[in-house]
């Protein structure tokens, strides 16, 4: 069988806000997979899709792992947006300028974010998720001087 080519690695910027969207590694491809990670300084890594690799290598580099999987094609689950909410807003806060990565099997159905850097992004019951979203202004921050800035939505 012939090697499957995966796209590469898109870095997403917003604010001091920076995430990696990324193909699925296997156990063969893993160390490869780890010094791209490094190389973006990525700190948090997130699988939204079925394990196809073991984590602990991930972690044994000081790259902390979550695992929220949901079906390729569908829109996540609320605990996972809160959850994904949640990390965003700690990551953050606590570390300005980190970066969290994220990935489905081919870094394209389940991974948000990216649908003007990579083609296929999102499928059409997505978008329709998508438009029907309401903000509850759960990543608003404040300036220094206690000024709310404008609010972030992935």
């Amino acid at each position: 069988m012939a090697p499957m080519n995966h796209p590469a690695p898109v870095e997403v910027i917003y604010g001091n806000m920076r995430f990696l969207i990324i193909h699925n590694p296997t156990n063969s491809t893993l160390n490869r997979f780890i010094e791209e990670l490094k190389k973006y300084g990525v700190t948090t890594m997130v699988r939204v899709c079925e394990a196809t690799y073991d984590p602990a290598l991930v972690e044994k580099e000081g790259i902390q792992f979550l695992d929220w999987p949901f079906d390729d094609g569908s829109s996540p689950s609320n605990q996972i947006i809160d959850d994904w909410l949640r990390l965003v807003d700690v990551k953050f806060r606590e570390e300005p300028g980190c970066c969290i990565a994220v990935h489905c099997v081919a870094g394209l159905g389940r991974t948000p974010f990216i649908r003007e850097k990579r083609r296929g992004a999102f499928n059409s019951k997505q978008l329709l998720y998508l438009e029907k979203y309401r903000s509850q202004m759960r990543l608003c921050f404040k300036d220094s001087s206690g000024h709310r800035n404008n609010c972030c939505i992935q």
